[in-house]
């Protein structure tokens, strides 16, 4: 759902609706990726969203031809990466599986079958799941579960069963419509010079991954980075959806993908993200520990916010340090959650964000952790109904923790080890990446 603020190594996760992440390209037979970097000029750079970012260098229109003529591959075959697996276990492997509160996590489990039940595979369980009598107790449901699902550990490519649980959340801005000597940090639009192609019109194994950049005379060159959008020139002038009144706070919502906007009447917009420049998310915390201005441990959302408000004369450069920038829509008010890559609204405490190159967007994901900073245990049902640019890795999770200061606080501290289990059909077809 490149989106989701929580610290991992040195690096912010997010919603993956929207933050690019560089990974290593495979074999063109495989991706494709290689040959269209050969033919292009470009750089494809994936993500979890499935998304490309333009390199500094780029063809011209006249090369429109290289874009559509099959190009054979030139580089050696390439085993692919592998990325986790996942083995079958049993119900008894799952630490507090039989003490955890199954509906909480009930309501969560529908709103994805919203969007599997299209799937054959997932049809059976759904429409079983929408045949459940209302208000369901913890037996019916720890039944249900155990009746119509096998649960897979997930295990890493070495073989280790561990990884890093971080947290994002849903934070609210304060701002208005109009600008103002108070509101003048503008969160865009898209702008209408933003050019996205799809790459799997070319080669069709790169069905959902596309590039993105603007026509610069005759050329496709990469877009505006964070640098040149917020240039005082300010060239996206009316394209502005709403003005806040905190830079650091906006910095930081680009980093979660959706928030909220409180006007002085007490009114709230919903922003979520609508697109995004195609710049390579580059972690601000990273930046912050290299030129010595914060340790790893004072890398919190926390403690880069205190530094901000500390060095403001420095904050601008180190935002630009970050060249990928988000645009954003205004949302319904009437949504329950932000909007995850499921295109569900999330639930919070019950919603994860997943790299679903191993875990099955949608599925019910058990988890085994802590709490934010505790040793006291977190294990619980929850829903895969997310991505993020920073979760990549078979044992690896983004814990949406809801809306406000309060689910700020543990999301911007939480860096946890778990452990994880998913749970699928019981006719689901298990491959290993």
């Amino acid at each position: 759902v490149f989106a989701a603020l929580a610290v991992s190594l040195f690096c912010f996760s997010g919603c993956a609706t929207w933050i690019t992440a560089k990974v290593r390209p495979v074999a063109p037979n495989l991706s494709g990726a290689i040959v269209l970097a050969q033919a292009t000029g470009l750089r494809a750079t994936m993500s979890d969203a499935a998304e490309c970012s333009c390199d500094q260098t780029a063809p011209s229109v006249s090369d429109k031809a290289a874009l559509v003529a099959p190009i054979p591959p030139t580089a050696p075959n390439v085993v692919p990466e592998a990325r986790g697996t996942l083995v079958a276990s049993n119900w008894s492997s799952l630490p507090g599986w039989n003490r955890d509160n199954p509906l909480d996590a009930w309501q969560a489990f529908l709103k994805s079958c919203s969007q599997l039940q299209s799937q054959v595979v997932w049809q059976s369980v759904c429409s079983l799941a929408q045949s459940v009598p209302m208000n369901p107790n913890n037996s019916t449901l720890t039944k249900f579960f155990e009746d119509n699902f096998v649960p897979y550990q997930v295990f890493n490519p070495d073989g280790s069963n561990s990884g890093t649980i971080t947290g994002y959340y849903e934070p609210l801005l304060y701002g208005g419509r109009t600008q103002t000597t108070r509101y003048r940090y503008p969160l865009y639009k898209v702008p209408e010079d933003l050019i996205m192609i799809e790459l799997g019109d070319v080669y069709p194994e790169l069905k959902n991954k596309r590039l993105r950049g603007r026509m610069e005379g005759n050329r496709i060159v990469p877009y505006l980075d964070r640098g040149g959008i917020e240039n005082p020139s300010q060239p996206l002038k009316n394209k502005e959806l709403v003005w806040v009144d905190d830079p650091i706070e906006s910095f930081f919502l680009h980093i979660q993908g959706s928030g909220r906007v409180q006007f002085d009447d007490g009114a709230t917009m919903r922003v979520g993200y609508a697109d995004q420049n195609g710049h390579p998310f580059r972690s601000l915390g990273r930046l912050l520990i290299d030129k010595g201005e914060l340790t790893l441990a004072q890398t919190s959302m926390q403690g880069i916010k205190a530094w901000a408000r500390a060095n403001p004369y420095k904050v601008s450069e180190y935002l630009n340090g970050n060249p990928s920038y988000v645009f954003f829509k205004e949302l319904p008010s009437t949504l329950t959650g932000p909007i995850g890559t499921l295109g569900v609204p999330l639930t919070a405490e019950r919603s994860i964000a997943v790299d679903s190159r191993v875990i099955p967007l949608g599925s019910p994901v058990y988890l085994a952790t802590t709490y934010p900073n505790s040793k006291k245990p977190l294990n619980r049902l929850m829903l895969a109904q997310d991505t993020g640019g920073a979760i990549n890795g078979a044992v690896r999770a983004d814990f949406f923790w809801g809306f406000g200061d309060t689910a700020g606080k543990q999301a911007g501290t939480m860096k946890q080890s778990g452990q994880m289990w998913v749970l699928l059909p019981k006719d689901y077809s298990v491959t290993t990446n």
